[in-house]
């Protein structure tokens, strides 16, 4: 068992690091594969992509259970973000009733290629973004509760300024919230635009509030990132 798990979980051994790199082949085939049926030609099927996505399923399956069975705190890797990945990796698969197929999501198990190549200083990059992150989550859970209460006033004042004028695109406010999401972040897609003096106004107003809702998390970002640089030096 021993043998298994540093074969499963480190790179240090050559069959470690063979078995890494294979499974991470298999990722980008099967990443490869997903986009290629996307096209129209390929979404009748195709014999031998279905043949070559059960073949890289049930070696991913075969992976996911031996990780299990070699970690040393099975619930901890089960609920943690890796197992889930793996885990949602693979359901498409074997649930054939409509769901969402979510193996585009196989990509982030790509990052583990940092540990493979043993590039230490991405890694020490990654641990500066991670370390900075949570040095201002406090803030960032703050500034994303205003967000939510921002975008609510935002789609709230739109429908009443709109909605008479609009019916068909400011129905409720559920319906306005797309705008005011759209109008927040500053994209405006155009597909949706206020006609009313008021609503033009009150948008004028949105988008200002909406330069602080790109700028101010990105300031904070910036600031927690060089604070953390320079601790690392």
């Amino acid at each position: 068992m021993n043998n298994l798990k540093n074969i499963i979980e480190t790179t240090d051994s050559p069959l470690g690091r063979l078995f890494d790199l294979f499974i991470q082949l298999l990722i980008v085939i099967s990443i490869f594969m997903f986009s290629i049926e996307t096209y129209p030609e390929y979404r009748e099927g195709s014999t031998l992509l279905d043949s070559m996505e059960y073949f890289i399923v049930g070696v991913f399956t075969i992976e996911y259970f031996l990780r299990i069975a070699v970690a040393t705190n099975r619930p901890n890797f089960i609920f943690s973000i890796w197992g889930l990945i793996d885990l949602f990796a693979i359901l498409p698969t074997y649930l054939s009733f409509g769901v969402v197929d979510l193996r585009f999501i196989r990509i982030f198990r790509l990052l583990k290629l940092i540990r493979i190549f043993k590039l230490g200083r991405y890694s020490k990059a990654l641990d500066v973004l991670k370390s900075a992150i949570i040095s201002i989550k406090e803030e960032l859970i703050l500034f994303g509760l205003a967000t939510i209460f921002l975008i609510y006033i935002a789609g709230a004042g739109i429908f009443i300024f709109e909605h008479e004028a609009q019916p068909e695109h400011f129905k409720s406010i559920f319906h306005s919230l797309w705008w005011a999401i759209v109008t927040l972040t500053s994209v405006g897609y155009g597909d949706i635009v206020p006609v009313t003096v008021g609503g033009k106004i009150f948008t004028f107003f949105i988008l200002m509030l909406g330069l602080g809702v790109v700028s101010i998390p990105t300031g904070l970002l910036a600031s927690a990132l060089t604070k953390q640089s320079q601790k690392t030096e």
